[in-house]
């Protein structure tokens, strides 16, 4: 199978830390997604989001700047996986959201790209910047 690499570059009006808890935060994810989410801390450990959607593991963890993650969506082949880095760097009082999903199927590249923008970079921003609390 034919795969293709996602990369994404956002900036965010937002403290490293707030936007790493707004997808590390089981709670906060789960409010933002408005699907359930179960997110292990723990290098190896498993993350389970958007009603079972995707699922992973944990790879590595820095704390306020980045997070690595085996990924699969529910409705790829068994033996798919790709895996996202997403690191955060705070640059003149932003957050600069660096994305890459390595081992994304070629057939659904646009698909999964507009879901991540959908799903994650519009309303973290729109969370974050407004003030908004989740409800």
């Amino acid at each position: 199978m034919d795969t293709i690499t996602i990369r994404e570059t956002i900036t965010i009006d937002a403290r490293p830390h707030d936007v790493y808890e707004m997808l590390m935060d089981e709670k906060k994810h789960t409010q933002l997604t408005r699907g359930t989410a179960s997110i292990s801390r723990d290098i190896g450990g498993v993350v389970s989001t958007n009603n079972g959607y995707s699922s992973g593991r944990i790879i590595e963890l820095v704390p306020g700047s980045k997070i690595v993650q085996s990924w699969c969506a529910a409705d790829w082949p068994k033996n798919l996986s790709s895996t996202i880095t997403i690191s955060l760097f705070y640059i003149s009082g932003k957050t600069k959201l660096s994305f890459v999903q390595r081992g994304v199927p070629a057939q659904q590249y646009e698909e999964i790209k507009l879901w991540w923008r959908d799903r994650y970079w519009h309303p973290i921003k729109n969370v974050l910047e407004t003030g908004r609390v989740l409800a």
